[in-house]
């Protein structure tokens, strides 16, 4: 399991996804400094502090040694954030849950979130700003670029390539050695036998696209 410095940590975006992200903080001991949205939230379960909305002038306003994480479920958005992050040379990191599993030989980058239960086996590789949501099985060498999303239950067989803002819905099943591309979804339930291109929707037991 990681480590972490348990300095204040920002969130960004407060409802849904960023619930099970915060979860993962508080299971680490981490402290959460508060959050920021385009708006103060009506429903504060964590009664977290109110930031500021989502840009570069409030950004500036963290102290130096705050943490920042994106608690967003979009792909598209959480990007738009990672590259906020990045432009204000942000500190950021990976978040584990620590009832989740990694192989010591797996690289995960930054600002991506292993949520409980979640395993990733040997060399597998996950991009930036990734979701590995609750029980995803990311089995060995698995490539899974920046910005996609796991979603919860769905099984990568081994040598599986995920591109870049692309969602692997729930429950689905990837079978081993298969390539699918950027911006893709896949439907929850689905197994994925053939390879799938760029910007198409499939779904069903097997795959097909929807036009």
């Amino acid at each position: 399991m990681l480590e972490y410095n348990k300095q204040n940590i920002a969130i960004f975006g407060y409802s849904g996804h960023a619930y099970v992200v915060i979860d993962a903080l508080l299971e680490n001991n981490m402290a959460i400094g508060g959050y920021f949205e385009q708006k103060e939230a009506n429903i504060n379960p964590y009664n977290l502090n109110y930031l500021g909305i989502e840009d570069e002038k409030t950004l500036k306003l963290l102290d130096q040694n705050s943490l920042v994480f994106p608690g967003i479920g979009s792909n598209s958005v959480r990007r738009k954030i990672i590259e906020l992050f990045e432009k204000n040379n942000c500190n950021q990191f990976v978040l584990q849950h620590p009832k989740s599993i990694v192989s010591k030989s797996a690289k995960i980058e930054m600002s991506t979130l292993i949520s409980a239960g979640a395993i990733i086996n040997s060399f597998s590789k996950i991009g930036k700003g990734c979701i590995i949501n609750t029980g995803a099985i990311i089995e060995h060498e698995c490539k899974i670029d920046d910005y996609s999303h796991i979603a919860p239950g769905a099984v990568l067989a081994g040598n599986v390539k995920i591109g870049s803002e692309s969602f692997i819905g729930a429950n689905s099943v990837v079978k081993q050695g298969i390539t699918i591309g950027n911006n893709v979804t896949i439907g929850a339930g689905s197994v994925v036998l053939k390879n799938v291109p760029n910007n198409e929707t499939w779904v069903g037991n097997p795959a097909k696209r929807i036009k």
